[in-house]
């Protein structure tokens, strides 16, 4: 759940400094209600290099900015920020590792009473089999619940309430904007156990699911006797 937004105040193409990795790097302001436990290190998931009470430095790494929106971020632009989830606290939201698997393309922008509706195109549209409606997806880092998905024309919806939008930045974006996507990572994990099983020409799920009847016959059987 984002706790508040910070400003872009400084990026750097090529930072020589010892904190900036002889890379890409970026400082974010107006970030003093989240760094009241900040240390050099921590990540959501970009790496904390070096902060003051009010700003903090971060890298962005080639395969960052290749899958990210960050590079066409300008000083003076809102971004959302959240720490790493505590142990001790409420669970909101659905697990987020803050790891962007695409960039999505925003096709519309709908209001509808006092709400938005966001129809958005992902850039790789293979992504789309992890989003299903009524799922999560995170958009910049905000967990949301899908609205609808069309396979067909590779778009799926959000909205947002009133609190919402007073407190992110997706209101602020534009038709034509990206966002950064990272589906549900638990449809992920699902899809690598089952699809081995689903594809396999020898040993395919019909034999995954005989093995497992078998098995089961087995061993009620040897009870019995």
């Amino acid at each position: 759940i984002v706790e508040h937004m910070g400003v872009v105040m400084e990026i750097q193409q090529l930072d020589l400094s010892t904190t900036g990795g002889d890379g890409w790097s970026m400082k974010i302001g107006n970030a003093e209600p989240i760094l009241v436990d900040c240390k050099l290190g921590d990540s959501t998931c970009l790496t904390v290099t070096e902060f003051g009470t009010e700003w903090f430095k971060v890298g962005l790494a080639p395969e960052t900015l290749r899958r990210t929106n960050l590079g066409d971020l300008k000083i003076g632009d809102k971004v959302n920020l959240e720490r790493a989830l505590a142990a001790n606290v409420r669970f909101g939201g659905h697990f987020v590792q803050g790891h962007v698997d695409t960039t999505g393309e925003i096709i519309s922008i709908t209001p509808e009473v006092n709400s938005l509706w966001f129809k958005i195109s992902p850039s790789d549209s293979k992504y789309l089999r992890y989003i299903i409606p009524k799922g999560y997806i995170c958009l910049d880092g905000i967990s949301l619940t899908v609205c609808e998905v069309n396979d067909s024309e590779k778009w799926f919806s959000i909205m947002l309430v009133a609190y919402t939008q007073s407190h992110v930045t997706m209101p602020s974006k534009k038709v034509g904007d990206k966002v950064n996507i990272e589906v549900d990572m638990l449809g992920k994990y699902v899809e690598k156990i089952v699809e081995p099983m689903l594809s396999s020409e020898t040993d395919g799920v019909g034999s995954y699911l005989d093995k497992l009847v078998t098995n089961y016959l087995e061993k009620t059987i040897s009870k019995k006797l």
